[in-house]
């Protein structure tokens, strides 16, 4: 007799669940709609003569099957004849790797023959054995199964993010000193991993930090890449590396992780110990402290998806407004090493909504030191979601006295990410307003000369100066593990910009000089022209003859004419809201909304309230 069932499905040894079984000597085999599956026994096993596998060949299932096989072989007293379907006329060769360790399977196909290059490949492997394309009526009766599992759609590959930083002018040491925290150690695993220049002091640097705290498994790991870093190096130049060798590693320190994991695991249960007692006693202010210092613990640890329901669960112990805000913090420091960028917001959200932020108009320097926090927290979310304006937006609302979170962001970051995404997006009112007259950001960008420098340039319009400044600062910024992504997005959005300002003046310009004044060849000028022409961000023409850019006629008297009507419009739809929210004023109508609608309400007005900045 015969079976078959999917690979993809893992058999048990007392029985395969919802195998097809028939006879040699059947004609066909039943549909599947018209066959009662048959539980497979011993004894039908013990009966069988041929094993057929339909294989699927979608990457989740195909990666399983080899060794799906061998389990189903296992099952069998005395095995049978193995063979394998393939049911896809258009398979690969490359979709074939999977059969190299099934030594006993004999590939078969029963509707369509392999294509050659998969005949080729299979040819190769020793252990499998090609079949005829032809092969004997009772074999090819037998039709593969469908799979009783949905199908899934194969995750799409992420976007490749490998690149290597050659040239930096970074000063490791002032630049790790900026952090504080876990901060420090992934941001100096960043730059290892970028720029192989400063990869063996980066590791070095993290390695030292990270055994102050709990976290055994990141210093083994970070052990392991200095070491692997130190075999790679030895076939370049000592200078690529610093002269590095063998003794400025220190080996790993077995005992001391050995400590580590004692200390901690003694200190979570002294921990969890005491939290208990004080739910014993119903405390509010100790539970809520309880749940804080369970998850500082777990984040020394780095275990952080531990650490962020600690400190969530403290929420239901808060006793004021202060308590809430201080929990939302503790959740925005470790979604922000989590990188869940919707969940910032929110609690950004929850935070500026309490009596403590959003009723005090007199703030002491606590309070700044707050606020400044979650403008800096919302601040790197909306930069993560290429939001650049609104990034920029809460960049310039931070507060350069209270700006002191060195496990989130440095004041350099500050000025860095809100100059060039202002720089990105801001018109050139927009930068004069919040930035070249900004009192609070000029100091943060005293920090930063080259971007103060670049920021000025631009609004000089010496543009050629600015993106030249720019470029010097292009290896330094792809170190930095929140910005790097957005590198090009924002270069590009900065060219566009000041090639649409150099043109507003003018009813016509030569795109020779244009060439010239953004360092440019003419063909590469007459390509980006063309696309912001496209984009609708320029209206002008281009004469590919005589290489000059011409404005669009536009007629001024309807442009005018347009929006005096539009403006008109305006005016009777905003009279007419005013007079029916009279009336209901008047009439004594409410509207009951129900409390979720009020929370989302209220959190609508919040953000709606931060994204105003005059």
């Amino acid at each position: 007799m015969i079976f078959r069932y999917p690979v993809a499905f893992k058999p048990c040894s007392t029985f395969i669940k919802r195998p097809i079984v028939c006879h040699e000597n059947t004609s066909h085999t039943p549909s599947h709609h018209h066959h009662q599956p048959t539980m497979l026994t011993h004894g039908m096993m013990d009966a069988c003569t041929h094993v057929v596998f339909s294989i699927p060949w979608s990457s989740h299932q195909r990666a399983t099957a080899g060794t799906r096989i061998h389990q189903t072989r296992q099952c069998f007293s005395n095995p049978p004849v193995f063979s394998v379907f393939v049911p896809d006329p258009t398979v690969t060769a490359g979709s074939c790797f999977l059969l190299k360790e099934v030594e006993f399977c004999t590939v078969v196909g029963c509707h369509t023959p392999f294509v050659s290059s998969s005949i080729a490949v299979l040819d190769t492997f020793k252990s499998v054995r090609l079949a005829p394309t032809t092969i004997p009526r009772s074999k090819a009766s037998v039709e593969p199964m469908h799979m009783d599992v949905d199908p899934q759609e194969e995750p799409s590959a992420p976007p490749d993010a490998s690149y290597t930083v050659e040239n930096p002018s970074l000063d490791l040491e002032g630049y790790a000193a900026g952090y504080a925290g876990p901060m420090r150690v992934e941001r100096l695993a960043f730059v290892a991993e970028h720029c192989p220049l400063l990869r063996m002091e980066a590791l070095r640097a993290a390695l030292l930090h990270v055994q102050k705290t709990f976290n055994v498994d990141l210093y083994e790991e970070l052990h392991r890449k200095l070491t692997l870093a130190l075999s790679q190096s030895s076939v370049l130049p000592d200078v690529a590396e610093g002269g590095a060798t063998q003794a400025d590693i220190p080996p790993l320190d077995t005992a001391w992780a050995e400590s580590q994991r004692k200390k901690a695991l003694l200190k979570l249960e002294k921990l969890d110990t005491d939290l208990k007692n004080y739910k014993g006693n119903s405390i509010k202010e100790s539970i809520r402290r309880g749940h804080d210092d369970l998850g500082d613990h777990y984040l020394d640890c780095g275990d952080l998806s531990n650490a962020l329901k600690c400190f969530s669960r403290a929420r239901d112990y808060c006793t004021s407004s202060k308590h809430v805000v201080n929990m939302c913090l503790n959740v925005i420091k470790v979604s922000v090493y989590l990188q869940n960028w919707s969940h910032i917001l929110s609690y950004v959200s929850k935070a500026e909504t309490t009596p403590e932020i959003a009723e005090r108009t007199d703030r002491d320097s606590q309070q700044m030191a707050v606020v400044t926090r979650l403008k800096c927290a919302a601040g790197l979310a909306e930069l993560a979601t290429k939001k650049y304006k609104q990034a920029a937006k809460f960049f310039l609302l931070a507060s350069f006295d209270h700006c002191d979170f060195p496990e989130m962001v440095s004041q350099n970051n500050v000025a860095v990410y809100g100059g060039l995404c202002a720089l990105a997006t801001f018109d050139r009112q927009e930068l004069q307003r919040n930035i070249i007259s900004s009192s609070s950001f000029k100091l943060f960008l005293e920090l930063e000369p080259q971007v103060r420098d670049v920021i000025f340039h631009f609004y000089e319009s010496k543009y050629a100066c600015c993106l030249r400044m720019l470029d010097d600062m292009r290896d330094n910024l792809l170190l930095d593990m929140y910005l790097a992504p957005h590198v090009c997005t924002l270069y590009g959005q900065i060219r566009n910009r000041a090639l649409i300002q150099y043109f507003s003046p003018y009813l016509s310009a030569d795109m020779h000089k244009m060439a010239a004044a953004f360092h440019s060849s003419l063909a590469n000028l007459e390509d980006e022209v063309s696309q912001l022409i496209l984009d609708g961000l320029v209206n002008a023409r281009i004469d590919s003859h005589s290489k000059t850019l011409y404005a669009r006629d536009v007629d001024a008297r309807s442009t005018t004419f347009e929006r005096s009507l539009q403006t008109g419009r305006d005016f009777q739809r905003r009279t007419k809201a005013m007079v029916l929210r009279a009336a209901v004023l008047r009439n004594q109508i409410h509207v009951k909304v129900c409390e979720l609608d009020r929370e989302r309400s209220t959190a609508q007005v919040a953000s709606n309230r931060n994204q105003v900045c005059d």
